[in-house]
């Protein structure tokens, strides 16, 4: 081989492994235009054009070469990238303790379609994931779009590598059920290709929000959120999602922030996951649950509409102090760049953000040495973007094999 035909087969394998990266950049906002994208990659311009130009011509992106120029501005401006709104989907599912719901999102986290959702959850995990997978189901034949992948969501620790539900409370499964298993069958049996995913959805919550939401940026990034039931967390290292040696880190649902508070299902007392989730909140704001709604949204409201009540406020205040001690202890460990909040905890921090932030900053070694930004999530439906990143990361790691 002569040294020309050399350098140039060098130049189109420098090209493809490009495009994983690329796609990334593209796909999480951070190379809205070629330039950016050749800066980022550290690659040539005429690289960068060729690895967009892939990209765009296996229906990912769309390359804007007409762009307008900004007012003011000298110089062609450089090519726009974006995410192809008409490209692929994955199918996203999410099983909590009021229900499930389908979704079909795209790359850029985009949520294309939802199903109506379920408002019960059957102790049977088979039945529930074939159900919410035919609702996907339902969702990609009435759009008539590809599908590259499924990832699903659940409230509990999933160990790795088995894929199993560890310990779903909240939702009557048994210990150790195989969701893994049991969804990647239920995707399989819908006949929807590409290969399935399963994750603790506050995980999942955190990856979504790391990429898309409160999270981008940040380099030591902890979730602590209080979803439907219980508390969960999650913490994002240089980019990736820190599960453990067997993908059950970060469990701090079970941290003690009051020694003689609720029993817990653990067996312990006044852990963070029966002290601060919407039925504490109910429940110290002496207001009996209904069952026409969720706990979270029956909780979320008395919050927003209620809060000049001194009932209602004072179980706000105390929430917020023992979510406060739970983040502290946690900042003494972890030493995040960002805590960010979801579910009912992202409203206790709106509704008081200066006491929550001083009960970490009083009790944090840390926090006193310098504040601790402590921000709400941003994204709705953060754990169906989180399950459907799962989805997405074979063809981010390597999209011309994944859409092979």
């Amino acid at each position: 081989m002569n040294g020309k035909a050399t350098t140039t087969r060098t130049k189109l394998e420098r090209g493809r492994s490009a495009l994983g990266p690329a796609l990334e950049l593209v796909h999480t906002g951070r190379a809205p235009t070629r330039a950016v994208l050749t800066s980022e990659l550290g690659v040539t311009r005429a690289t960068a054009g060729a690895v967009a130009a892939e990209l765009e011509a296996l229906g990912l992106i769309r390359v804007d070469s007409s762009p307008g120029s900004a007012a003011g501005s000298q110089g062609r401006p450089s090519h726009r990238l974006s995410v192809l709104e008409t490209g692929p989907v994955v199918l996203a599912a999410q099983v909590h303790a009021d229900g499930f719901r389908a979704a079909l999102v795209g790359l850029g986290g985009r949520i294309v379609a939802t199903s109506p959702g379920c408002v019960a959850v059957m102790a049977d995990p088979a039945q529930v994931l074939g159900e919410v997978v035919e609702a996907g189901a339902g969702l990609l034949r009435e759009s008539g779009l590809r599908c590259v992948g499924a990832g699903l969501a659940v409230p509990s620790a999933v160990a790795e590598p088995e894929g199993t539900a560890l310990n779903p409370l909240h939702i009557a499964w048994p210990a150790g059920s195989p969701v893994r298993d049991i969804f990647a069958a239920c995707v399989r049996e819908a006949g929807i290709t590409g290969p399935a995913f399963t994750g603790n959805d506050v995980n999942l919550t955190a990856l979504a929000e790391h990429r898309h939401g409160a999270g981008r940026g940040a380099q030591h990034l902890l979730c602590v959120a209080t979803g439907h039931r219980g508390v969960g967390g999650a913490l994002v290292l240089d980019g990736r999602l820190h599960s453990g040696s067997s993908g059950l880190a970060l469990e701090v649902g079970h941290l003690t922030v009051n020694p003689e508070g609720r029993p817990c299902h653990c067996g312990g007392r006044g852990c963070l996951d029966v002290e601060t989730d919407p039925l504490a909140f109910l429940t110290t704001a002496r207001r009996e649950p209904g069952p026409e709604e969720s706990l979270l949204k029956q909780a979320g409201n008395l919050l927003r509409t209620e809060y000049d009540d001194p009932a209602v406020r004072h179980a706000a205040e105390a929430l917020i102090d023992r979510l406060g001690l739970g983040l502290a202890g946690l900042v003494n460990i972890l030493n995040p760049d960002r805590i960010i909040l979801g579910g009912l905890h992202r409203d206790l921090l709106e509704a008081d953000p200066e006491r929550l932030r001083a009960v970490v900053a009083d009790r944090s070694l840390w926090g006193r040495s310098g504040s601790v930004p402590i921000l709400p999530c941003t994204l709705a439906h953060n754990s169906l973007v989180g399950a459907a990143e799962l989805a997405w990361q074979p063809v981010l790691d390597d999209p011309l094999a994944a859409l092979a």
